[in-house]
């Protein structure tokens, strides 16, 4: 086989080209000529540019657009929030600020959590797993005993949420029935708990007259009442309608009817974040009573995120939606009276040995502008 020439290499295409000879072929015309050449080959030169430029300059617009979003997108504050109950319409406005784009316009992306109830949240919020909880009015208690949170809003008002269900062929149809009977509670401290306690005591029964069972979320608690291992549960309201639709239950407490001065739900900030992060804080509780005013003027939109969360038909969404909009406080300010409620029963049901000051619990100091 014969070798190629020394000067000889293999071009992109393999043709055998001397590099001196490339570098020849490329100066063979003559400086004028190439000079005439030169001014000839530019002018097609800025046509192009000119037929060109606007397109380039809205591919310059768009891609500084895109890099502006994505700065903006970095300086978003991160917040991870619980919700104690995953699928319950009091905290929906989560779910409903997040998808409608409300936390994101206050500069917070949110990092949602879900659990089994107010013991859990607290938990969390004790190890530091989340910043902040949407979680009860009685959970106060824990930062009486020592929880390292603080009550940052007041979230909702009467216990319109809840109520307490039986099995819709037993025995009981009214509270006056439950006197020694076992009802299941999501967990020990929480609201459910609360509730129970305290229509055993305006019972005139004490507050362990009925039997409260920690079983957790209402799917379980649902299950042992199907299963007869409980006599009723406190579950929350879309829950009672569809299972009352189904003909398995019916209602016989109405926990909103009982307490008129309350703080339903309350919304928590670990005090490390506080004191940390004060800017967040503000700017979560902005979206968060902004999405409360979306609810209450775009009822069809918050059926539609709140049926999905809640898993229940849109049907039973509105109903609830009719019935429920009226505790979510629209400020965030507290009640004294209902704060009082709260102080009395921790020393009556047993909770506290003492009643304690819930000016050290709660603060008003980072709630909108407009809500204080």
């Amino acid at each position: 086989m014969r070798k190629p020439h020394p000067q000889m290499t293999l071009g992109c295409c393999g043709a055998g080209v001397s590099p001196a000879g490339f570098v020849h072929a490329c100066n063979e015309n003559p400086p004028a000529r190439r000079r005439r050449h030169e001014r000839l080959s530019f002018l097609p030169t800025v046509r192009g540019l000119l037929n060109f430029a606007p397109h380039r300059c809205a591919a310059l617009m768009a891609i500084l657009a895109i890099s502006a979003l994505n700065a903006s997108a970095q300086t978003n504050m991160k917040v991870r929030v619980g919700k104690a109950i995953g699928e319950a319409f009091s905290f929906t406005p989560l779910d409903i600020g997040m998808e409608t784009g409300i936390f994101k316009k206050h500069g917070v992306d949110i990092e949602k959590y879900d659990f089994g109830g107010s013991a859990k949240l607290q938990q969390a919020l004790a190890a530091d797993s989340i910043d902040m909880g949407l979680g009860s009015g009685p959970e106060l208690a824990f930062i009486a005993k020592g929880a390292p949170v603080l009550g940052v809003a007041a979230m909702a008002d009467a216990p319109l949420l809840l109520t307490l269900i039986v099995d819709k062929n037993g025995p009981l149809h009214s509270a006056s029935d439950l006197k020694g009977k076992t009802i299941s509670v999501s967990t020990r401290g929480s609201l459910t708990e609360w509730l129970v306690h305290e229509l055993s005591r305006q019972q005139g029964w004490g507050p362990e007259g009925i039997k409260a069972l920690p079983v957790g979320t209402d799917v379980s608690q649902i299950s042992a009442l199907k299963t007869h291992q409980i006599d009723g549960c406190v579950i929350d309201l879309a829950a009672a309608y569809r299972l009352e639709e189904e003909g398995l239950s019916r209602i016989v407490v109405r926990f909103g009817s009982l307490f008129k001065d309350f703080h339903i739900h309350v919304i928590y900030a670990r005090r490390s974040f506080i004191d940390k992060n004060p800017v967040a804080l503000r700017a979560f509780l902005a979206g968060w009573f902004e999405t409360i005013a979306f609810m209450r003027q775009n009822k069809n939109k918050t059926v539609e995120i709140s049926s999905r969360v809640m898993g229940v038909s849109p049907a039973i969404a509105g109903r609830v939606y009719d019935e429920l909009m009226p505790m979510f406080n629209s400020t965030g300010k507290y009640n004294p009276k209902a704060l009082e409620v709260l102080r009395r029963s921790y020393v009556e049901m047993g909770i506290l040995p003492a009643e304690p000051d819930m000016s050290q619990l709660v603060t008003e100091k980072f709630l909108p502008p407009a809500s204080k």
